[in-house]
This record gives structure tokens, C-alpha cells and sequence, in this order.
């Protein structure tokens, strides 16, 4: 008998996630799981953990196989419905979902602290750590990990200290909460209904009937509905031509969260922040930044700014360079306005256009999503990787958009699922992301359960989706993070896929987007969806003498949101962070103090809507995806000069990278990859700024 089976008393036999799933893959019994059957698993396999720990506890001398080992078997019933019911909450929520969050976000929080808050599991893992594993393997690793997670969860504090820290943890996991439930209402409210066709003169069919299908599904037949997305800006800024209207989607872009109403985030924040700080104080460490950054390949907040230090003077001075630019289009189009944050993406068209002859609105037409997505993504990962995707329409998965895509590797064997979700709607949290239904292990016998997850507008039924050059690019990515998980081969759920450091794991996802332009992979996908015309080869060309251009707005853009982060996060405790009452002040302050006030660049992130840092996972790393492209532009510096989409290489980048999941250390498993450390060089070129030095 399993220890699991042990612990079938504490639910109902009939509740679906029960048992593991005997459906391939493991593939949750989604044609089962309904709203009720949530909180039950959910208390019932928090108590069965701790059942499972009082057993550990108990289980004589402590060794690595009856501690660390017996620490991964545990709480898998937890984990089932953790899994299933997160995708939930950000791809499909509810009023019900959102309650159940409520309620459970606090539960799992002290549920963490009770386990990782022991002291008596802990002398455990401290007695193996102290005995010190003499051979370097995945299994000293894993200790090492074990030890560095209950330490930095403050198993080592005193139990004052412990004790102010459960209350802690409980506090930010209900606000953490809370910023993402009003983010969403707020964005979905922040949508702008339009009165009139004219108003949207500019935007293609396809994006037009896009608006249509969103009104209506507001009940709005006579109307037509621009959704907000959760950065700033929008992507249909780019061709509306009514400069009103631009002007109405940005101010709205811009105050999603601070709109003074029921939804406002700026209490929550500052409440985040207060707590954070008092978190990292308990631990010894000057901010919530330093705190964080110890477990991360950046180390401290100081290294994080001496590298963004080498690059914003040059993106700064880059951005107002465009804009210059940018007001000469604007009088060259006899206008006399002044250049605003929501005329940048309208008149970078058209400087591009005259520049390099580029329009990338008519581009759209030849990025069917379909296509993209069978010739262009899963054809890459064939020539790389020998991967091959067979769609599933007989798997049940958690909602009617959601595909299930089974994937084999060369040799005919089972790799895992791909599900792809990739349209907007109401119930969806803004972004792009994947996530893990079941992680690869060979501890337990499993196999992976991905999911990638974007917001593409949904045409109207029987159209084709005409994706932008941004979707496009979101799209390449989204998958790397996907095979990250699929190509893992590591021996605990612990350290699969991307269980990595967190300013490492967009790394894969940002080497990804490569392909997209590689001509090998362009040709096979770039086609007009009518004529079947290729994507002309001049464009091709044109894309790449324009790569540098508006990388100063692009540049800027991040880098403001990466200082945001760590200006929140770097806020010491007491007085210091006590003395901040006004989110937008302190937000303008700390943009100023970086050189950042260019009004017409704003950050990508406000405060306000910052769900990466306040509701997600990047507190105080948010810079790491700078900190991946360096690694990115190197690799592929390495790729280009071995030959490209060849799948030698890619069985490399498998063996040495993708498929070792967090079993190394991050910067142990790049450098037997590159065969050396990472050169910033390759990142500067490609973003234009030779000069950050």
C-alpha cells in the first residue's frame, strides 16, 4: 500500500483527485472535476502532508531516503488539485474560483510555514547537510536544495520570529491574492467601447471583427469593444488613426488599479511592501531585494544595477533620439500636437515604413495562427529536437479553447502533453504564460503536462486569427518555457523543468524566439492565408536592417518596470517604508532618480497593475529578464556560428541545458553549454546600445 493510500479516509473516494489519474499522461479528469470538489481536496491533502511529515519525523536516524526522499513522495494529493485549480484561477476564474482562492491562499501559506517552520524536520535535513554528500550528483543537489528552502523559509530563526513570520506569509498570500483579483476586474473595466465603425478607422478586418465578437459577448450588439491587456499601451495603437480614441485606450492603459474605486491596488501595495520589508528584516537582510536575490544567480541588488547601469544611459538617450524622430513624422503629417505615450506606436509605423518599408500590420495575413503554430513552432522543434505533435481532440482538458497536443520524440517514445490556450476572454488573466499540470520525474514515473496560455483577440467564428508580429514573437517564447518542461530529464519533481532560479528560467523561452525569423522555419510557415504568398523576401530583409530600431523605446520600457521592482523591494523597514503614503509619488520619484522621466516612454508596468511582482512570482526579479538575455544573445551568437537549426546542436542545448531542469547550478549548467561564461557583448549589439558602456 502507498503512503498516499494511507490517507483516502480524509476525502471522498469519489472526488476526482483522490487518486492519480489513470488517464494518459496523468491528464487531470477534467470532464470530473467540478467547483465543489476543490476545497475538500484541498484540506484533505494539506492534512495528509502533514500526516506524511509526522511519519518522516518519526522514521528513526535520519537518512537521505527516508528524509529527502520521502519529502518529494509527500503531499501529492496537495499537489494534484494545487495544480489543476491554479491554471484555473489565472486561465478560466469565477466568482466561486475566486472565493475558493480566498479562502485557501492563507490555508496554503501556513500550511508551507508548518512544514518548512519545523524544527524538528529541519534538525533532519541539517544533520544530512552537515554529514556532506562527498560525490557531486542530483541527489546532493537536491539536499542542497532542501537545506537552502527550509533556511531561507526561516527555519533557522528563533520561534519569535518564526511565529511573526507565519502571520507574514499568511498577510501577502491574501493580498497577493487580492492585487490579482482587482487587476482583472479592473482591466476588464478599463476596456473602451466604441460608438462608431469611423472611430476605428485604421485596423485591419480581422482586428475590427475581433472588436465586434468582444462587444458582443458584452451584450453590446450595437458596439465595439478594444480589451485592455495587462501592459501598458495597446497592440491596435499601432494603426487606429482617430487620435482621440489612442489617447482614451492609454489614460485607461495607464490608471488600471488607481482608479480610486473598489478595485484600487495602491493600499494593497503598500501594505506588500511593508510586510516584505519586515520579512527581510526578520531574516537579517537590508530589503525584501536583498532578501530574495541571495537564492538568485544575480546574488544582490547591486549587481542587478551595475548591469542595468551599463544599459539605460544609452536606452534613455536611444529613446529620445526616436522620438525626435517620431515629431518629425508627426509634423511631416501636418500635425502640430507634441509627441504623447500614445501616438509612439503610431508613429513608429510609419517611420518604419518610410525608413525600412516595413508595415507590420500587413504582416498579419501571413501569421495565420494555425500555421504558425504546426509549420513555424512545432517545425522547429522537429529539425532541433526530433519532437513531433500529434493534436489530441479526444483528451478532455480544463476549458473548450484549450488543445491538447500529444508530443513523441524521434524514436517513436512518449515525451509528454502540450496544451495550448491561446485566446483572450473575460475569465482570463491578462499576459502570457505556461504552466505545469504534471512536472517530468522519474521518482514517481511521470510524465509532463504543459500548458502555454496567451490572449489572442478570438474572431468571430469561421474566420482564421490573423496574429500580430508581437503575438507572434509571444508565441515563440511561451513555448520555450513549454519545452523546458517537456525536454526535462531529472529525477525529482523538486528541480524539473522550470524549477530553476527565477532570473534564470526565462533564459530557454528568450533563446526560442530565435526561430521565428530563421529562415529554415520562416519558410515553412510565413504564407498569406488567402493567396498563399510567401512573406516577400524584402520585407525578410527589411525586418532585420530595422532589428535595432525603437529598441531605445523598447529598452526603456522594461528597464522602467525592472526599476520599479527593485525600488519597491530595496524600501528598508520602519521608518523608511512607513514614510511612503503615496504609490504615484514614490513611483515618479524612483523612475526620476534613474533618469527615466521621458513622459512619452512610460513603463511597461505601473505600480498599480504590476501583477509579476505583486501577484505572481518576480518580486525583486523582475530584472531577471534582462539578466536571461544576456545568456540569450549569447547563445545565440553560438547558434549562428555552428551552423543554426541543426539538430546536433539542439541535442546540445537538450542534454547540457534543457533537460537538466534546476539539478545544477544555473551557472554551472550555462558554462558546460557555452563552454564559458556568458559575454554582455552579443546583448548590447542586438538591442543597439554599444555605447552603454
Amino acid at each position: 500500500m502507498s503512503k498516499n493510500s494511507s490517507h483516502l479516509h480524509l476525502i471522498d473516494l469519489d472526488n476526482p483527485f483522490a487518486a492519480r489519474s489513470t488517464l494518459e499522461y496523468e491528464l487531470p479528469p477534467f470532464e470530473r472535476i467540478r467547483d465543489e470538489h476543490y476545497l475538500p481536496a484541498f484540506y484533505a491533502g494539506m492534512q495528509a502532508q502533514l500526516d506524511e511529515v509526522e511519519e518522516i519525523i518519526n522514521s528513526g536516524d535520519p537518512s537521505f531516503e527516508n528524509t529527502i526522499v520521502a519529502l518529494e513522495k509527500s503531499g501529492q494529493l496537495l499537489m494534484r488539485v494545487a495544480t489543476v485549480f491554479f491554471n484555473k484561477s489565472s486561465s478560466d476564474t469565477s466568482s466561486v474560483i475566486d472565493t475558493i482562492e480566498e479562502e485557501i491562499a492563507p490555508k496554503l501559506a501556513a500550511h508551507n510555514d508548518a512544514i518548512k517552520l519545523n524544527p524538528e524536520l529541519f534538525d533532519r535535513i541539517q544533520e544530512l547537510y552537515d554529514a556532506d554528500f562527498k560525490e557531486r550528483s542530483e541527489d546532493a543537489w537536491l539536499l542542497e536544495k532542501y537545506y537552502r528552502d527550509f533556511l531561507y523559509a526561516g527555519a533557522a530563526l528563533p520561534e519569535s520570529d518564526r511565529e511573526e513570520l507565519k502571520t507574514i506569509n499568511a498577510e501577502l498570500s491574501q493580498l497577493g491574492t487580492k492585487f490579482a483579483r482587482q487587476t482583472l476586474a479592473d482591466t476588464n473595466a478599463s476596456a473602451i467601447v466604441v460608438e462608431s465603425l469611423s472611430e476605428l478607422d485604421g485596423l485591419s478586418a480581422n482586428e475590427i471583427a475581433a472588436a465586434k465578437a468582444a462587444a458582443e459577448a458584452r451584450d453590446m450588439p450595437d458596439k465595439w469593444l478594444i480589451n485592455a491587456v495587462n501592459f501598458t499601451g495597446s497592440p491596435l495603437l499601432a494603426s487606429l488613426n482617430n487620435r482621440e480614441l489612442r489617447e482614451r485606450i492609454m489614460k485607461a492603459s495607464l490608471e488600471k488599479g488607481n482608479n480610486d474605486n473598489e478595485n484600487d491596488n495602491k493600499p494593497v501595495v503598500l501594505a506588500m511592501v511593508r510586510l516584505r520589508a519586515r520579512r527581510a528584516q526578520l531574516f537579517g537582510a537590508a530589503s525584501h531585494a536583498e532578501y530574495i536575490m541571495r537564492e538568485q544567480t544575480a546574488k544582490s541588488p547591486a549587481n542587478v544595477h551595475a548591469m542595468m547601469q551599463k544599459i539605460a544611459p544609452a536606452a534613455i538617450n536611444n529613446a529620445k533620439a526616436e522620438g525626435e524622430l517620431l515629431h518629425e513624422a508627426i509634423i511631416a503629417d501636418g500635425q502640430s500636437h507634441n509627441l504623447e505615450s500614445w501616438d509612439w506606436a503610431y508613429y513608429s509605423e510609419k517611420v518604419r515604413l518610410a525608413t525600412y518599408s516595413i508595415d507590420t500590420a500587413a504582416m498579419a495575413p501571413y501569421f495565420e495562427l494555425e500555421r504558425v503554430l504546426r509549420d513555424g513552432i512545432f517545425y522547429a522543434a522537429t529539425r532541433l529536437f526530433g519532437l513531433t505533435f500529434t493534436e489530441r481532440p479526444d483528451l478532455v482538458t480544463y476549458h473548450p479553447e484549450a488543445r491538447a497536443f500529444e508530443v513523441h520524440d524521434e524514436d517513436g517514445s512518449r515525451v509528454g502533453l502540450f496544451i495550448a490556450d491561446f485566446y483572450t476572454r473575460d475569465s482570463k488573466r491578462g499576459g502570457a504564460w505556461m504552466n505545469n499540470l504534471v512536472d517530468q520525474n522519474f521518482l514517481l514515473g511521470q510524465l509532463p503536462v504543459v500548458c502555454n496560455n496567451l490572449n489572442i483577440p478570438k474572431p468571430p467564428a469561421g474566420e482564421p486569427t490573423l496574429i500580430s508580429f508581437d503575438f507572434l514573437r509571444t508565441l515563440f517564447h511561451e513555448f520555450g518555457h513549454a519545452l523546458h518542461g517537456l525536454l526535462s530529464q531529472t529525477k525529482y519533481p523538486r528541480v524539473s523543468g522550470t524549477n530553476v532560479q527565477r532570473d534564470f528560467v526565462e533564459f530557454p523561452s528568450q533563446v526560442n524566439e530565435m526561430w521565428m525569423l530563421w529562415p529554415e522555419v520562416l519558410d515553412n510557415y510565413a504564407y498569406h492565408y488567402e493567396s498563399g504568398e510567401k512573406l516577400p523576401q524584402e520585407w525578410i530583409e527589411n525586418i532585420h536592417k530595422a532589428e535595432t530600431f525603437n529598441q531605445g523605446f523598447l529598452t526603456s520600457s522594461y528597464l522602467q518596470a525592472a526599476i520599479l521592482d527593485l525600488a519597491w523591494h530595496e524600501v528598508k523597514s520602519g521608518e523608511e517604508v512607513d514614510a511612503i503614503t503615496d504609490v504615484i509619488a514614490f513611483e515618479s520619484s524612483a523612475l526620476a532618480a534613474y533618469g527615466f522621466n521621458y513622459h512619452p516612454v512610460p513603463t511597461r508596468y505601473r505600480t498599480t497593475y504590476f501583477s509579476h511582482i505583486f501577484a505572481g512570482g518576480y518580486s525583486a526579479g523582475y530584472y531577471g529578464y534582462i539578466w536571461s538575455e544576456v545568456l540569450d544573445a549569447d547563445t545565440v551568437e553560438w547558434f549562428k556560428e555552428n551552423g543554426g537549426l541543426k539538430r546536433e546542436l539542439g541535442d546540445h542545448f537538450r542534454r547540457e541545458l534543457l533537460s537538466r531542469g534546476g539539478s545544477i547550478d544555473s551557472k554551472e549548467m550555462y558554462k558546460n553549454f557555452r563552454g564559458a561564461d556568458p559575454d554582455i557583448s552579443p546583448l548590447l549589439r542586438r538591442r543597439g546600445l554599444h555605447n552603454a558602456n
